[in-house]
């Protein structure tokens, strides 16, 4: 992979341990993580793009919206889908995005400024959209990248899946530079500790969709 200025690659993420994940695609990358808020994700791009990045890839986790889709499910998405007032706005990747592995699914991704956290909520965005999962940087990066005339991808991979919801520690478990918090977590916890299951069951599943992520790294290839 080229590290010239016009070649380097820039990838959003939102949590920390995205970040290292990326880690053996060495010094031809630039990394910036979001804390998995607008404004984060805003701001990183903007940091990417000051740095000089030729590309863009919105890289981490996401929330699944298609019942069918499992965790750790691989997602190349074609296109990018941003709600907005004027209904939606579909942001065709213009990258060739190749995990070698194979095996991902390229259905639309649905951008979220907030987290979905109800398999109720995510059934109503399911069939608004028809996008088979959703983040919260794949719209902005897409944004911002067709704003500055940059190419851009996404690679993400499903954590929760439709049918599952986020627990209230969950919400709270991240601070703005995308690290766990342990002490809000045991806060939440203490308060409810009837989510301990759905809890363990999130962290299973993450680690699922990491793994993921991990075996596709040393085959991306921007072509």
């Amino acid at each position: 992979m080229s590290s010239s200025a016009s070649d380097r690659i820039g990838f959003l993420v939102g949590l920390s341990a995205e970040a290292r994940l990326l880690r053996p695609l060495g010094a031809g990358v630039a990394v910036e993580v979001s804390g998995a808020t607008a404004q984060g994700a805003q701001a990183a791009v903007v940091r990417l793009i000051a740095a000089g990045a030729g590309a863009l890839v919105s890289f981490g986790i996401a929330a699944g919206l298609d019942p069918d889709l499992r965790p750790g499910t691989v997602l190349v998405p074609s296109r990018i889908v941003v709600p907005g007032a004027g209904g939606m706005t579909d942001y065709f990747t213009n990258l060739a995005l190749c995990a070698r592995l194979g095996g991902v699914t390229r259905g639309a991704l649905l951008h979220s400024d907030s987290a979905v956290d109800t398999p109720d909520e995510k059934r109503a965005r399911f069939e608004a959209s028809q996008c088979v999962a959703l983040d919260m940087e794949s719209g902005i990066l897409a944004e911002a990248a067709s704003r500055a005339g940059l190419p851009f991808a996404a690679l993400r991979a499903v954590c929760d899946p439709a049918g599952s919801g986020l627990p209230p520690a969950a919400l709270v478990a991240l601070g703005s530079d995308g690290r766990m918090l342990p002490g809000a977590i045991a806060r939440s916890l203490l308060r409810r500790p009837y989510q301990v299951p759905a809890l363990v069951g999130l962290g299973y599943h993450a680690a699922l969709a990491r793994r993921a992520l991990k075996a596709r790294i040393p085959h991306i290839r921007i072509a």
